[in-house]
């Protein structure tokens, strides 16, 4: 029997098994397993395994000398959970490791190594002075080997960095940034976004149940800022749940269709759309049957790999192995030319993911070329405060990556684009 004191931890322990032995995404598990907790626990567990997975090539290096062979996984992942608490978090050890070996003897297949767990994370604790003088957590080798061939070692240590440094709190104001950001006690970022350090629970935050903000990494805002939508513009935003960029559209004053394919992911926008007080027309249907326009602007976010949100998700190159992303790339392809369909002639097209991966971005520019060769690529509109010029690449799209900024806290990655059809 585990004790309410330690149960966020196997709660943690459990998310671990989900993310590493049963490669699933904390976002289909989390609302499970913490079901049931109170508050601050539920919010403790989900601390843990995102920091736990956030070191985890560090916390592997930390336990290698202490292990003659690895140990079953739930063992090893109850390990790896140890070392973060005492080395990243700066926990007490003792009672770390009590807790830790009280998950383990209340386990029926981990009672045995009880006495290893105790024994291993003690010598850990002796080492910790060890803990910041090793490597960056470094991505696994399915993701780290394509990005190195794609931007070269250094650029990809950086972005490790990144991803260790993991990320702050971006708003998108709907009225003035630079009053929100005094309010909050924020930075107003060079986009218009609102950037808040340290730990802040979001719905407490002075201005959400007003709805005058709302979360939103500040290179996912720039997508919507390169569309320009104009008042009374007809503008579709699609594959557009969890609606930030539909809401940034809305408050413009253009008259905005989103359309997503789960209903879920509607309702949720739905929601989002009236804590905020904008409007616009929520659609339930797939983009690439959807009928409608046309329109004089389109914005399509397209389903990707994410690979460009793994300091805000750390679980997720885990979870994943890449295997199913040459499916996602055609699928890329085909939305980009159902949305070209649905263009007005002269009417742009804003394509983006918040992908570091060349083959959801500068690659599928250069196909959409190859298959369109009457489209013209906007590079003005690419040009933002804050926006380095040299972030654009030959082919003419905008590349965000995670390293950027990096004095202000980094961003997430994207790529953008903006397309515009022959009249």
């Amino acid at each position: 029997m585990v004790s309410d004191a330690i149960r966020p931890r196997k709660v943690a322990l459990d998310l671990m098994g989900d993310v590493l032995d049963e490669h699933r995404l904390l976002s289909e598990v989390l609302a499970r397993r913490v079901a049931g907790l109170p508050a601050p626990d539920r919010a403790r567990a989900q601390r843990l395994v995102t920091t736990a997975l956030r070191v985890l090539d560090r916390s592997d290096r930390m336990l290698g000398p202490h292990l003659k062979k690895r140990p079953p996984a739930r063992v090893m992942n109850l390990l790896r959970l140890g070392v973060a608490e005492i080395c990243e978090e700066g926990a007490a050890a003792h009672g770390v490791v009590n807790a830790c070996v009280a998950i383990a003897r209340a386990g029926r297949n981990t009672a045995s190594m009880a006495g290893l767990v105790n024994a291993v994370l003690r010598k850990v604790a002796a080492e910790a002075a060890k803990w910041p003088a090793l490597p960056v957590p470094r991505l696994p080798k399915w993701l780290r080997k394509p990005l190195i061939d794609d931007y070269g070692k250094a650029a990809v240590e950086a972005m490790e960095a990144a991803h260790y440094a993991s990320a702050p709190l971006d708003l998108t104001p709907k009225g003035d940034a630079a009053a929100l950001a005094e309010r909050l006690g924020g930075a107003l970022l060079p986009t218009g976004s609102v950037r808040i350090e340290g730990q802040s629970q979001v719905s407490a935050l002075p201005g959400f149940a007003d709805g005058e903000w709302w979360v939103q990494d500040a290179a996912a805002a720039i997508p919507a800022q390169v569309l320009d939508a104009q008042p009374g513009e007809r503008v579709l935003d699609l594959c557009a749940a969890p609606g930030g960029k539909t809401m940034q559209l809305a408050a413009t004053g253009a008259e905005v269709t989103a359309v997503d394919i789960s209903s879920a992911r509607t309702g949720r926008l739905e929601e989002n759309l009236t804590r905020v007080g904008l409007a616009a027309e929520v659609v339930t249907a797939d983009a690439l049957t959807y009928q409608g326009g046309p329109f004089d602007a389109i914005l399509l976010d397209a389903p990707c790999s994410a690979t460009g949100t793994i300091r805000r998700h750390p679980d997720l190159p885990y979870a994943k192995d890449g295997g199913g992303f040459p499916a996602l790339f055609e699928l890329q392809e085909r939305l980009i030319d159902r949305a070209l369909a649905l263009l007005k002639p002269g009417g742009r097209l804003v394509y983006c993911t918040c992908s570091l991966l060349i083959d959801e971005g500068e690659e599928q520019l250069r196909d959409a070329l190859a298959r369109h060769p009457d489209l013209v690529v906007d590079r003005a509109r690419l040009a933002r405060p804050g926006i380095d010029p040299d972030w654009t690449g030959a082919e003419g799209g905008l590349r965000l990556r995670p390293d950027y900024w990096a004095d202000r806290g980094g961003m997430d990655g994207f790529f953008i684009a903006c397309l515009v059809k022959p009249q």
